[in-house]
């Protein structure tokens, strides 16, 4: 499966370190993982992160041929604070150079050699109009792909009449249980249960599915008319930058091969659990290890 991945790209600085990272490109190392072909458009500075952005998707085996390099712009950061869970909060430092993305007439050529089956977009993002119109132009040239929105919410970073807009393209759409509680403040409306906001929205916007992740507790998952509330893996966390988008990707792959959502479920729950247990957002992996974990 060929999957569209655009978005930031950035620096996770946590403490002392410095990991790759930005919910984009997360998604899209951990769909390569996953054995799919992605395709990542972002944008880098032309200073040290930035070459090191290059040098470091070059290793994990992720083409950088949609990753232009800005002038003037620096490499996108984020000042990461863990708290005693290993929950991050996120310090986001812009403008950089991923809120000036751009793609020639020639790249777009080259992606519709071999279409996408899904584009991956987010919130963060589309808070830049550059950025916002390239996501757009990107989903009006691929009208067959499936659209996955990751809502993913950062202080500052998003308002209502966006995330609705996004919320309006998507065919699947994953949030936490607090940005679910977020979007029920939104759209001026409470539901008495998980299940009976994933059927409402569904129905309102049409989706395909939704997937309403819980950390430790795993997942809810509607797909279609099939709703299921998988338990999650108790795992020792470092920490969870990235887990969320490696459930997105986990979440892709199970429904790209048909599985019931009782099976997509549990394996997003495994494959996010897994990440957690390491440092930094793109962590190596492997199915075998998802497949190996216990169920809390």
């Amino acid at each position: 499966m060929n999957i569209l991945s655009i978005g930031e790209v950035l620096w996770d600085i946590i403490e002392s370190w410095e990991h790759l990272g930005g919910a984009a490109l997360n998604f899209a190392a951990h769909a390569k993982t996953l054995g799919h072909s992605v395709s990542f458009i972002s944008a880098v500075g032309e200073d040290e992160r930035g070459r090191r952005v290059l040098e470091t998707m070059k290793a994990m085996g992720l083409s950088t041929r949609f990753v232009h390099t800005i002038p003037n712009q620096p490499t996108g950061t984020v000042t990461v604070t863990l708290n005693s869970a290993g929950v991050p909060d996120f310090v986001i430092h812009r403008p950089v150079a991923y809120d000036f993305p751009e793609l020639s007439d020639s790249d777009f050529a080259e992606l519709a050699s071999f279409p996408p089956g899904w584009i991956y977009y987010g919130t963060l993002f589309q808070m830049s109009p550059v950025a916002k119109a390239l996501t757009f132009r990107l989903l009006e040239s691929f009208p067959k792909a499936w659209r996955f929105y990751d809502v993913n919410l950062r202080k500052g970073c998003y308002t209502s009449a966006l995330v609705g807009e996004l919320l309006a393209l998507a065919n699947v759409v994953k949030l936490n249980d607090q940005e679910s509680g977020t979007l029920q403040s939104m759209l001026g409306r409470s539901y008495k249960s998980l299940e009976d906001f994933c059927k409402a929205t569904l129905d309102q916007y049409g989706w395909e599915a939704i997937c309403v992740t819980r950390g430790e507790a795993g997942c809810a998952l509607l797909v279609g008319e099939d709703y299921v509330e998988a338990r999650g893996y108790k795992v020792q966390v470092a920490d969870t930058v990235g887990a969320g988008d490696a459930a997105a990707a986990a979440l892709v792959h199970g429904l790209e091969q048909g599985w019931p959502a009782s099976e997509i479920a549990d394996f997003a729950n495994r494959v996010g659990a897994l990440v957690s247990t390491h440092f930094g957002g793109t962590p190596d992996w492997t199915i075998q290890e998802a497949e190996a974990l216990t169920p809390a």
